[in-house]
């Protein structure tokens, strides 16, 4: 989507200009990824209109391949306003503007799932999921296992506001339908506060129960940090970055549990933590880093992005993020980060 950031904070109805840039689950993993040195497509669909325009040239500019985006002639690209505080309060407010957009077309039909099987890494999300009948459709073929498949990433990402039914009233099928997408994928991100809105989970523990199949499950604690539950190739439907070609297990696999706490951050604003956090533990993953490594890469990246105003944010370079993920463990703990610390020279961002 195009993203709409107030000049300052206050209510939508007092916010005097905006700033436009880029937003969207997917494609802001997609340019942080890019951006970190991977090789990095992204599928979708925009209108043909100026907006479309400038978000495809927007993620092409991080080095992110465009050409399975499909410019939709009859439909507009979506877009949404938001304030400049945190999701979670009720202060909060975003608008979205993407009934009918060219990105809630997308189907099995337009997409089809094999065309998206050239990569070591799929990641999709649940907010695709909430857009259309027909892109429920798509999630469904994709978190479906078969041979050949590659390891598919799945961020739950509830928004409430976004599963409506006909009346207007919120979707009580949401929730199941998540779990079942969840439960279909290899890699899942979930935060404990979506887990226990969406499903009545509570803690780590009883995630993992609820979702045996993948063989990778990070929970995200907030300040608290995250934990990943891993379980050794072979027990669920997939490895690391191995074909999902195994039928699912029924119970919980034998897990390596690993919790990494939280960096320190002045915050600037915090949407598009959440996809920058799985930017870099899929970036850690890509290159075979350890379980904890990953979880650090993760914050890292997250940390890049609470530190400016927009949902999206040019991760630390490869080096210094390495530099950082190696400290000790006191160091790690005493750690702050503030605004343009990714820019800065390794002395300033030492504990």
């Amino acid at each position: 989507m195009v993203t709409f950031v107030p000049s300052r904070p206050g209510r939508l109805a007092d916010v005097p200009s905006f700033a436009r840039t880029i937003g969207g689950a997917e494609s802001n993993v997609a340019c942080a990824l890019a951006a970190a040195g991977h090789s990095v497509s992204w599928v979708s669909r925009v209108g043909a209109d100026g907006f479309g325009d400038h978000l495809v040239d927007a993620v092409a500019a991080y080095g992110v391949d465009t050409t399975g985006v499909h410019r939709d002639p009859d439909r507009p690209t979506g877009i949404y306003f938001r304030t400049a505080g945190d999701r979670a309060t009720d202060t909060h407010e975003v608008l979205y503007y993407r009934a009918g957009s060219a990105a809630s077309a997308m189907s099995p039909a337009n997409t089809p799932v094999e065309g998206l099987w050239s990569g070591t890494v799929l990641h999709v999300s649940g907010i695709t999921a909430a857009l259309s009948a027909d892109c429920l459709a798509l999630m469904r073929e994709i978190t479906t296992r078969r041979p050949g498949r590659p390891l598919v990433s799945f961020d739950v990402n509830h928004r409430p506001g976004l599963w409506r039914d006909a009346s207007g009233a919120r979707d009580a099928t949401s929730a199941r339908v998540l779990l079942e997408l969840a439960r279909g994928a290899d890699l899942v991100f979930v935060g404990e506060d979506e887990a226990a809105d969406a499903w009545d989970l509570h803690g780590g523990d009883a995630i993992r129960a609820a979702l045996p199949e993948p063989a990778t499950v990070v929970v995200k604690r907030g300040s608290a940090g995250a934990t990943v539950y891993h379980a050794a190739p072979g027990q669920t439907g997939a490895g690391d970055t191995a074909p999902s070609d195994t039928a699912p297990s029924d119970t919980a696999p034998s897990d390596t549990v690993t919790s990494v706490p939280a960096l320190r951050v002045d915050v600037v604003a915090p949407v598009g933590a959440g996809d920058a956090f799985a930017a870099g533990f899929l970036s850690a993953t890509l290159r075979g880093l350890p379980m904890a490594a990953r979880l650090r890469h993760g914050h890292l990246t997250a940390a890049a992005t609470l530190t400016v105003a927009a949902d999206l944010a040019a991760p630390p370079g490869r080096a210094h993020a390495d530099r950082l993920a190696a400290l000790d463990d006191t160091a790690w703990g005493t750690l702050r980060l503030g605004p343009g610390w990714t820019a800065a020279a390794e002395e300033v961002a030492t504990p």
